[in-house]
């Protein structure tokens, strides 16, 4: 007897809203699995999964005829790294070379399959909130991390443990004289709280705008001041400024396009909140924490910049000109660590800090100009949408993803953004705001 069964595509309305929120779900699912020992002792696997899903989603998504105008980049970014991987003579390891490809092709790959789902504003919103929430989560975890010691701490990676001093230069003394991890928040490691803040402080910005409801508006005062002290007691100083960066990009956007009534009560809201954190700050964190702020203006930007990220600039720049097409894969980072060779002379590990000096190891000259071009043209994808945007939840988060865009240009000079799950999560609210505001139900 024949039985008819019901089979809903991936990309169908009835469940490919759905594809995009469980990704993230499962992406925060996977960090949060790493505090348990018994998965913490596979880290690899588990960050492996993060980008092998995104691969998956990849194939599995059936294509339709919608494409970002990044894709083309995306492509040539792919062929650079193939052409490294078959030509390049100092490619670490066979292994090494396919690991660093495949993380490439997850972290970039949202650029083909977020397009394909069927993503209006609503969907794109509930997107936003379960970022939001998981990373307001995290911070408040961090906050009580540092408020009660030992009481809520979370379980530290094999990597640091097993370091040279096992974490014990990640902690800051305490105003009372106790010694605590910098706040981890729902992460494995000292500091990783700041990450979680940035999100929880610059999300929160952009519902509170987005809604009227006073409720709303005043979870988001509060996950925006358990972010700000988050970020102020994991002495991250460069997430600190990229935060302000983004904060000031969003409002002087908003004033662009026309939202000077928002900005009125939200940029003086924002301030507030950040001299009381940092009032918070500094008497639970003492002069460790008012110490490593006050850095930041003892001297210019670009002094303050130079003594910290600036020296790895310029060996960049010298490099360029010795390796213009690039040192070879597998030779830096975790994949570099796991899957090189690390006793080779003639290939030996390469020392990488901050985006520019990635982008010129892995694919030289050529990968920059060409990641580079990718990122300008999805931010000009953003500009060109809020420029003839008329419902107002298109301009504010617009504005919002495009102040984002900015701060994540500012981080690749300090950090290598584009090479983990940043980079993957800068791809995926880019395209699926896209897809939202191009969608004609939206």
């Amino acid at each position: 007897m024949r039985v008819n069964r019901l089979v809903t595509p991936i990309n169908s309305p009835a469940n490919a809203l759905g594809a995009l929120h469980y990704f993230m779900i499962g992406q925060f699912i996977l960090q949060i699995m790493l505090l348990f020992p018994v998965f913490g002792a596979a880290r690899v696997v588990m960050r492996v999964a993060s980008f092998a899903i995104s691969i998956a989603f990849l194939f599995l998504i059936p294509r339709n005829g919608r494409k970002h105008p990044s894709v083309n980049w995306a492509i040539a970014v792919m062929v650079i790294m193939i052409l490294e991987f078959f030509f390049h003579p100092d490619m670490s390891t066979l292994l090494a070379g396919l690991a660093q490809c495949a993380l490439y092709l997850g972290i970039i790959a949202p650029v083909f399959w977020v397009t394909r789902l069927n993503i209006n504003l609503k969907s794109f919103y509930w997107l936003i909130l379960i970022i939001w929430g998981f990373h307001t989560i995290s911070s408040i975890v961090g906050t009580l991390q540092v408020l009660y010691p030992g009481q809520f701490q979370t379980e530290l990676s094999t990597a640091i443990q097993g370091s040279v001093f096992g974490g014990e230069n990640l902690k800051i003394v305490l105003a009372n004289g106790e010694t605590v991890f910098r706040p981890q928040g729902l992460t494995d490691t000292p500091g990783g709280a700041a990450t979680a803040g940035f999100y929880a402080l610059l999300l929160s910005a952009g519902i509170a705008v987005s809604q009227t409801n006073l409720v709303v508006r005043l979870i988001c005062l509060f996950s925006a001041t358990a972010g700000f002290f988050c970020i102020y007691l994991s002495q991250v100083r460069s997430i600190l400024v990229v935060a302000i960066i983004c904060l000031i990009a969003f409002f002087a956007f908003l004033i662009r396009q026309g939202q000077l009534q928002k900005v009125t009560w939200l940029a003086p809201v924002a301030t507030g909140i950040g001299l009381s954190a940092f009032a918070w700050a500094a008497r639970i964190g003492g002069e460790s924490t008012t110490d490593r702020v006050s850095t930041l203006t003892a001297k210019s930007a670009g002094e303050v910049y130079y003594e910290n990220r600036g020296g790895f600039l310029d060996s960049t720049i010298e490099w360029a000109f010795t390796n213009p097409l690039g040192f070879g894969l597998g030779r830096w980072g975790p994949i570099g660590g796991y899957f090189g060779d690390r006793f080779n002379p003639m290939i030996r590990p390469l020392w990488v800090e901050i985006q520019w000096t990635a982008w010129l190891v892995d694919g030289g000259i050529p990968m920059i100009i060409v990641y580079v071009g990718a990122i300008l043209v999805t931010m000009q994808a953003i500009w060109s949408i809020i420029n003839r945007a008329v419902k107002p939840e298109l301009i504010i988060w617009g504005s919002l993803i495009l102040a984002y865009d900015v701060g994540a240009m500012a981080t690749t000079f300090n950090y290598p953004l584009f090479i983990g799950q940043g980079g993957m999560e800068f791809w995926i609210l880019n395209i699926a705001f896209y897809t939202a505001a191009t969608t004609r139900q939206s």
